[in-house]
């Protein structure tokens, strides 16, 4: 009888999302990977989600991309449905935050959690909560949170197939992703006009006031200019496109697609040296690690000397799909031994 899990991805954006949606970007991905695996998987998501496996979809749309669909009222549905139906599943693995941890006492089904960081230190007591009886997964060993503990730390995989090597140097600069201080938007334009080359920004607005007093004032459509968020039939040639991505975070990001994606298209990244990009970023091989802007001009001038297709295979194995489903599928067995065993998996 094959493996029958639940996965709950989050309900703010389809799955997989049309242009932003990191998380259901990750549910879609392993979603597929386990069913191609033979697992029987059921993924409870929004009700126009694409998938192979079994679909129940609870709201109708994101609510972020349909202001008409309230936010709380569908998530308390959408989790719900999935715990009511606990015992027609081997583990639940949770891709959706704190919320559905309030439901994993009521069942007796083991959750696995993949937590993609902490929006606040207000939401950690609920992990604390649930601590002993979930199984936690961290997306990078520096965000993990000293105060839980953790079954594993997997990294996110990508599918590969979808990004093609570009061998020739880009002649722009990139930044990708959230338009907010956290991500360094300001910063690569700053970096962009020190060092004379333009600068394509690709992103949603996600703080609309930093956007309008920052970002959108140095925008000339020429060597500054705004594209909007992109999609899976842009995002290719976007990310690889570039001389390089710039990705001078003022967080500790806890993983990061775009950094694995603009390797894989063979186009170095320049990233602060904080959270995880000190386990993705090698530095004077697929990219450079830097703390200041000074540090980042240079990155950017030494950029073309690296060759693209090291930068390629430096995601190759380990940022894979494949990798990941393969890490999630064992850490399913181990999981299911240790309920059964009644006992702990931190490590």
């Amino acid at each position: 009888m094959p493996l029958r899990i639940a996965m709950i991805a989050p309900i703010s954006w389809r799955v997989p999302p049309r242009r932003y949606g990191p998380w259901e970007q990750f549910a879609s991905l392993l979603t597929e990977g386990l069913v191609e695996r033979g697992v029987d998987v059921t993924l409870f998501a929004t009700g126009d989600s694409i998938t192979s496996a079994r679909l129940v979809g609870t709201a109708p749309t994101g609510y972020s991309e349909d202001p008409d669909v309230h936010a709380k009222a569908w998530e308390a549905l959408h989790i719900s449905t999935v715990f009511e139906r606990a015992a027609e599943f081997d583990v639940i693995h949770n891709s959706f935050d704190f919320l559905p941890l309030t439901y994993s006492g009521l069942v007796d089904t083991p959750v696995v959690t993949t937590i993609h960081g902490f929006s606040s230190e207000q939401i950690v007591p609920v992990f604390e909560k649930y601590n002993l009886r979930g199984y936690y997964v961290a997306i990078s060993d520096a965000d993990r949170h000293d105060r839980l503990d953790y079954a594993a730390t997997i990294h996110h995989g990508i599918d590969l197939d979808a990004f093609e090597l570009q061998e020739k140097t880009g002649e722009y600069l990139l930044f990708f992703g959230r338009i907010h201080p956290d991500k360094g938007t300001v910063e690569a334009i700053d970096v962009a006009e020190r060092v004379g080359m333009p600068l394509t920004i690709a992103g949603i607005i996600q703080d609309r006031d930093y956007f309008d007093r920052f970002v959108e004032p140095r925008l000339d459509g020429d060597q500054v200019r705004y594209i909007g968020p992109v999609g899976p039939d842009r995002r290719g040639s976007v990310l690889g496109g570039a001389l390089a991505l710039l990705h001078l975070v003022n967080f500790d990001e806890p993983f990061g697609f775009s950094v694995v994606e603009a390797m894989a298209c063979g186009t170095p990244v320049i990233a602060r040296r904080r959270g995880s990009m000190v386990e993705i970023v090698r530095d004077g091989e697929n990219g450079f690690l830097v703390d200041t802007l000074h540090e980042a001009v240079a990155a950017v001038r030494a950029a073309g000397a690296l060759q693209r297709s090291r930068v390629r295979v430096s995601v190759d194995g380990h940022f894979g799909v494949d990798r990941m489903v393969d890490d999630y599928l064992a850490l399913y067995e181990r999981v299911l031994a240790a309920h059964a065993g009644g006992h702990s998996l931190a490590c």
